[in-house]
């Protein structure tokens, strides 16, 4: 009970209307000396007169005596207590203890649906109805009879809502099919409930007025009354018993003590005693209490159970019930055990045996044109493009459309006046499964093409990381080369490897830095180079000067480091190859690097004065090596270029090398003497090549994912493949039911800045020019004064627009057109344009103008072109305005229904008021759905002669 929101002072009364009607079971009535009835304990009334806080001296007289009142001429007449006998008394109580059960009862209920209450709104309810089961007894009373009515008006809403109505329908709507005879089971309703000619219900409600103390006259009376009923033939009277012929079964009932279960016992004595009690709770369980100053009879058990059931029917109509029926396999509750003969006999009762055959000579389902449209128009192509409703039909004639272009056999289903029917479920059912595939194909396209969109992308990006992987690097070096172009200033002549294009400044062509090389690791090893970086790194040689001859150059290795310069020679000591640091040279101490202007590779390294005096090193990197040393020293070394090397070849001791340009030296330069003997080389102020034109290779499309096409450049060049011709996209309609979507504006070029394309044929020759012919009429022309917002079927204007007159009507609507849109406008808002002078006539011109571009909407109809416009468009020219044009669009069917407002919309500002009358049909007929505008004839069959003259005159 705290669960669901009862307070505590709530389940204290709860608990105290409990112990109430338990201590009523414990009053026992006895037959005084005088025949009247008297209480045996006085003490069990004085604790109930406790709980209901009520006087005890009330309760005894209740539960004992009856308050009369005699009526004379309809005035009120005396008052009498009548006393009860035991029989009379027990009824009573019982009906007391009854009540008050059955309203706590409610009442509990109502809290309950309080508590589960949804807390939001709701649009739809979902009920579950478990009634009780079907009842034959061996012994038979009011309670089976009013529990086997309630199953017949139950079985009545299913054979209405089942077999009944579903056989109707078949006769509204037209359809051939075989009616199946069934029972309908309102002749025994009647029998239990009608008034006139009375029932069951009626004949106990007489025999129950006339009843007094002794039940068995009023059980009496009830079988008289109820020879009456033996007419109807699903009626019997036996004596004590009547047998009724239920759609379950035939039932027999005991008319003992009928009577008296049906009459109401809660007289108004026991509500005056409710009324009169101090207990709220009490008082509240019995909102709805007769009135005193009433005459009516007060309700009966059969009143009571018949206005419940015709509730319950009420109510069930409003909804669409399912049912469920269940068969009870045997009497038994065995789980083993299976008897025929009562299964039959519940499938017969049951009505499933009528209803089976029904649904097997009807259809399984139905429903409206419009909603099957929506639910299955994308299942045929005439119906749906790419997701969107095309049809152009009706909505019946769309239906059918689906049903045939799905392969449904034509036995499988019918066409009514206002639905589509099928007849079996697994038909239904493979509608569905397409429809369920149709999406699921959709979204397999849609992962399909976004999964190849990423491999497409993921390529990409993969081949230009690929290049810029292959690229960046060159790309630091060519500007580290620049700058050792920079740096010489073209102040010596160059070689011409060091100009070539893909000439890079790798720096480290030894791998000392990475130690990738055994050379490399072992000249990392003799420097003992630690975190140094290094900067560059080559072979080289070095001017070495021997006691008594000449120098002579001998191979080292130079290593740049950030710090300073490293000269490593190899030696052969003990037959074995020796690597070891010759020179090291801080860069600090570096003053400059002397060059010479012509192209040789020496160069001398200007560093401290010492006994060991300046390297003079060959190194055909020359230009990176002062490059690198430049960006390490942040450029405070000098770079002396001359025709001589300067240097000192001991501590005190300046030598000199000449360059001397010798074209006998075929490679390189040789040394001799002090004398460096090299050929010419490039003029000073050479720069790299551009870069090399690459060889063109292998186009390889990106070719990955089912949607993207195998290819690359055609190898065909002499025959190249056609190019598609796309297919118009049919126009999107809204579906039956539904409003109409607002139109997106297409884009329609300029015909100012429309070109012909190249590949657009050359115009004609300009025809022979003949007599000039006389001009059009000039087309009344009509200017909007106001401001118009139009609806449906009308023409929305603009303050100052000009529109083309096309009729006028009597009640004030005129047809009015502005390009290929057409609707109804009010005559009020249009003024006249007059017509202007006409212009005098051009020269004639030397050649006919290019047709322009066709207007994009020209191509957007939904209908598909027409034969005889591909026939007169062929010559490039546009039809006339004035001319009927079939590639237009549709405008809105006009609204005949008079415009809101009754009498007109008020005035806004200076605005004359709209028509109120009624817009006419065009042609004073009913409008073709889509148009507004009258056709003298089907599409493509238009007036042949009148088109053939305008043709002819704007040839002319």
């Amino acid at each position: 009970m705290n669960i669901i929101g009862l307070s505590l002072i709530e389940q204290n009364e709860i608990f105290k209307m409990l112990a109430i009607i338990l201590w009523l079971g414990n009053v026992q009535f006895e037959e005084g000396d005088d025949g009247n009835t008297r209480i045996s304990d006085t003490g069990v009334t004085d604790f109930i007169a406790y709980l209901m806080e009520t006087q005890s001296a009330s309760v005894e007289k209740v539960l004992t005596t009856r308050v009369m009142e005699t009526q004379r001429g309809g005035r009120r007449g005396s008052v009498y207590d009548v006393p009860l006998n035991p029989a009379q008394a027990s009824s009573g109580r019982d009906a007391l203890a009854k009540a008050i059960y059955n309203n706590l009862f409610e009442w509990i209920v109502s809290r309950v649906n309080v508590s589960m209450k949804p807390r939001t709104q709701h649009t739809q309810v979902i009920g579950v109805l478990d009634i009780y089961g079907f009842e034959i007894f061996q012994d038979n009373s009011f309670e089976q009879l009013c529990i086997n009515y309630v199953n017949e008006k139950l079985q009545q809403i299913f054979i209405e809502l089942t077999l009944k109505a579903e056989q109707e329908e078949y006769v509204r709507e037209q359809i051939k099919w075989t009616p199946i005879k069934y029972f309908n089971n309102k002749i025994v309703c009647d029998l239990i409930e009608e008034r006139r000619p009375p029932g069951i219900f009626a004949a106990l409600n007489d025999a129950t007025v006339t009843a007094h103390a002794d039940p068995t006259a009023a059980d009496n009376s009830f079988i008289q009354r109820s020879a009456a009923l033996s007419s109807n033939p699903h009626f019997e009277s036996r004596g004590s018993q009547f047998l009724v012929k239920h759609y379950a079964g035939d039932v027999m009932y005991n008319v003992s003590g009928m009577t008296d279960k049906n009459k109401d016992a809660l007289i108004k004595d026991l509500l005056d005693l409710i009324g009169g009690s101090g207990n709220k709770f009490l008082n509240g369980l019995f909102p709805d209490r007769p009135d005193p100053n009433s005459k009516k009879r007060p309700p009966t058990a059969g009143d009571k159970i018949k206005a419940s059931a015709g509730a319950l029917v009420e109510n069930l109509m409003r909804a669409q019930p399912s049912y469920i029926r269940t068969i009870k396999p045997n009497e038994n509750r065995s789980a083993t055990e299976y008897d025929n003969k009562a299964i039959l006999h519940q499938i017969k009762y049951l009505g499933l045996q009528e209803n089976i055959r029904v649904r097997r000579a009807g259809f399984a389902y139905r429903n409206t044109f419009e909603k099957m449209i929506e639910r299955f128009y994308l299942l045929s192509p005439a119906t749906s493009y790419a997701g969107d409703y095309i049809w152009q039909g009706d909505s019946r004639s769309g239906c059918e459309k689906i049903l045939k272009d799905t392969g449904i056999a034509k036995e499988e289903w019918q066409m009514g006046l206002t639905k589509a029917f099928i007849k079996n479920p697994e038909t239904l059912f493979a509608l569905e499964t397409m429809r369920d595939r149709y999406w699921h194909n959709m979204a397999a396209r849609i992962q399909r093409a976004w999964r190849n969109y990423w491999r497409y992308k993921n390529e990409c990006a993969t081949r230009i990381q690929r290049f810029w992987k292959n690229n960046k690097e060159g790309l630091a070096y060519a500007e580290i080369r620049d700058y050792g172009h920079t740096i010489l200033a073209g102040r010596k002549e160059r070689r011409r490897f060091s100009l070539l294009s893909y000439r890079r400044f790798m720096g480290d062509y030894l791998d000392v830095g990475k130690a990738k090389s055994p050379l490399g690791e072992i000249i990392r090893d003799a420097c003992g180079l630690g975190n140094e970086t290094v900067l560059f790194s080559s072979r080289s040689q070095l001017l070495v000067s021997k006691l008594g001859r000449s120098s002579k150059p001998s191979p080292r290795y130079l290593v740049l480091t950030d710090k300073a310069v490293n000269i490593v020679v190899t030696s052969n000591k003990d037959g074995k190859n020796v690597t070891s640091l010759e020179r090291k040279i801080n860069l600090s101490v570096i003053r400059g690097v002397a060059l010479t202007n012509l192209r040789d590779d020496w160069m001398a390294i200007q560093g401290p004065i010492c006994e060991e005096g300046d390297p003079v090193i060959s190194c055909v990197f020359k230009t990176e090596f002062i490059t690198y040393l430049m960006q390490a020293t942040q450029g405070q070394v000098k770079i002396e270029i001359g025709p001589t090397i300067g240097y000192n070849k001991k501590k005190d001791k300046a030598a000199m090398i000449k360059a001397v340009r010798d074209e006998t030296v075929l490679k390189d330069d040789v040394y001799k003497s002090h004398a460096i003997h090299v050929p010419s080389g490039e003029p000073p102020n050479s720069t790299s090549r551009p870069p090399a034109k690459r060889k063109a290779g292998v186009v390889r499309p990106i070719t990955k994912g089912k949607l993207l096409r195998k290819g690359g450049p055609s190898t065909d060049r002499q025959k190249p493949a056609p190019k598609p011709v796309p297919k118009p996209t049919p126009a999107a309609k809204p579906l039956p039911g539904q409003s109409n979507p607002t139109p997106a504006k297409k884009y329609t070029p300029n015909p100012s800045t429309s070109t012909a394309s190249s590949s657009a044929p050359p115009p004609p020759p300009p025809p022979q020019r003949g007599p000039v012919p006389p001009p059009p009429p000039a087309k009344p022309m009509y200017k909007a004064k106001y401001a118009f917002q139009g609806q449906e079927g009308e023409l929305t204007l603009q303050k100052d627009e000009l529109v083309e007159l096309v009729q006028k009507d009597d009640n004030g609507w005129w047809l009015v057109k502005r390009g290929n849109e057409e609707g109804w406008a009010p005559y009020n808002y249009l003024e006249l344009v007059p017509a202007a002078a006409a212009p005098a006539p051009p020269p004639p011109p030397a050649r006919r103008a290019v047709p322009a571009a066709p207007q994009a909407g020209a191509s957007s109809s939904s209908s598909k072109p027409l034969p005889l416009r591909k026939t007169f468009g062929s010559n490039g020219d546009d039809d006339d305005d004035s001319g009927p044009n079939l590639n237009k669009p549709t405008p809105k069917p006009p609204i005949t229904g008079p415009k809101p407002g009754g009498l007109g919309a008020p005035k806004i500002g200076n605005k004359p008021p709209v028509p109120s009358a009624p817009r006419p049909p065009v042609g004073g007929s009913k409008p073709a759905v889509g148009s507004v505008r009258p056709q003298a004839a089907p599409p493509g069959q238009m007036d042949l002669a009148s088109m053939l003259a305008k043709r002819a005159q704007q040839l002319n």
